[in-house]
């Protein structure tokens, strides 16, 4: 049985929301991180960053930053650019590129179900990064952008959803990334219906927000007494289907000392190495694709090398680890190592080269996309796949529904 809580959402202005609601912060360039805090005064980036025209700036990750944070996102209600609603509701949300869309329900996910394991997750998280993110959410009291939970879906279900998206939305606009975004405000008896068919789901799985999970689990088992709106934290609920999963690859700064000629013939003691004519993705798994300087290449990995009765050792990340980037590179850990860079499979191969040699990496692998089936039995045997093997869509905009803790 899954759980899906209403909650009075506090959100922008119908007519600021497209100026409101934003892309997470990490995910701009410096450069363009600026220039919207500085062109756009009604950006939810300026309550995250609440110094950003103050030469003078307090320590990152501090009760004092976290404390501002806290009074910019006040001032904003207070302007009334952003309201809460009067009662609690579910929001259907629907994001659309080109041909693609994706529709999901915005509600609360049960804390106790994530501590029980029936929100199942497959990354494991730091505990540094844990902390730091429960004392921000205890001391701003809220949470502005969702985790990313996914569910084996069904007719029933699915047919229902799709019902409620012909009507009106509450907010209809585009954003410079081409991504139509709608949202619905769902009535009461449409947000019971809802969480009667989430009780006939068995169990979910975090798809993206590992870290954002972790750490609201962790505030309410340290407050539930005073913050009882901690029992649940802002999640974005999408049938696993609609997932788009591409991989992340890497980019490699050194050969660990070792030539061109040796690291080609240390590879085909794990595999077939043939030339590409130009530059591809893998069309299966178990064969790694890799550029070095201006030449292409495919890996194909020994089948007797696979350990294919452990759900991540035959992962390709895995392999690529295991097999290469350990014994062969001198990378040891991928978390700390300043040999490696990673990039998401939504750029093309041709920009994944462009910008390795650009940046000094004259090596750079290409995986084949770990599959929702992959990623579930990892999940459901309680493993962790390796660091950065998974770039997962949609990706949320912050601002757009705000959990209050605290209420």
């Amino acid at each position: 049985m899954a759980e899906i809580a209403p909650f009075k959402a506090i959100r922008p202005i119908r007519d600021k929301v497209h100026l409101v609601a934003t892309r997470p912060y990490y995910s701009y360039k410096k450069n363009v991180l600026q220039a919207k805090l500085q062109d756009n005064p009604y950006t939810f980036l300026r309550i995250i960053n609440p110094e950003f025209n103050n030469p003078i700036k307090t320590k990152a990750n501090s009760d004092e930053r976290f404390n501002l944070v806290s009074e910019r996102y006040q001032d904003f209600i207070d302007r009334g650019i952003l309201i809460q609603d009067e009662k609690p509701h579910l929001y259907l949300y629907r994001q659309t590129k080109g041909n693609k869309s994706c529709t999901g329900i915005i509600g609360g996910a049960s804390v106790n179900e994530y501590l029980n394991g029936d929100i199942k997750k497959h990354e494991a998280t730091l505990t540094s990064r844990e902390e730091i993110f429960t004392n921000y959410l205890d001391i701003v009291g809220y949470n502005a952008e969702p985790v990313l939970i996914s569910y084996k879906g069904n007719d029933k279900i699915n047919d229902f959803i799709r019902g409620l998206s012909e009507a009106r939305p509450e907010y209809e606009f585009s954003t410079t990334d081409l991504i139509k975004h709608e949202l619905w405000v769902l009535e009461d008896p449409d947000s019971i219906a809802i969480q009667k068919h989430f009780k006939e789901i068995n169990c979910t799985y975090i798809a993206d927000g590992h870290h954002r999970s972790a750490s609201s689990a962790r505030l309410h088992e340290n407050n539930k007494n005073t913050y009882p709106n901690s029992a649940h934290f802002l999640s974005y609920f999408v049938e696993e289907e609609q997932l788009q999963i591409v991989e992340f690859n890497r980019l490699i700064k050194s050969l660990n000392g070792i030539s061109k000629n040796k690291f080609i013939e240390q590879l085909k003691e794990i595999g077939s190495i043939q030339s590409l004519k130009e530059a591809s993705k893998p069309h299966q798994a178990n064969r790694i694709h890799f550029y070095f300087e201006e030449d292409w290449y495919a890996l194909s990995i020994n089948p007797e090398l696979i350990d294919d009765k452990d759900p991540v050792k035959k992962l390709d990340s895995s392999i690529l680890t295991e097999l290469i980037l350990n014994p062969i590179l001198g990378i040891k850990d991928l978390k700390t190592s300043d040999q490696v860079d990673f990039l998401p499979g939504i750029f093309s191969v041709d920009e994944f080269q462009q910008y390795g040699i650009k940046n000094n990496y004259p090596l750079g692998f290409v995986l084949y996309p770990a599959s929702i089936d992959q990623i579930k039995l990892v999940a459901d045997c309680g493993l962790n796949m390796p660091p950065k093997s998974t770039w997962v869509e949609p990706k949320l905009r912050s601002g757009l529904t705000i959990y209050n803790i605290k209420e």
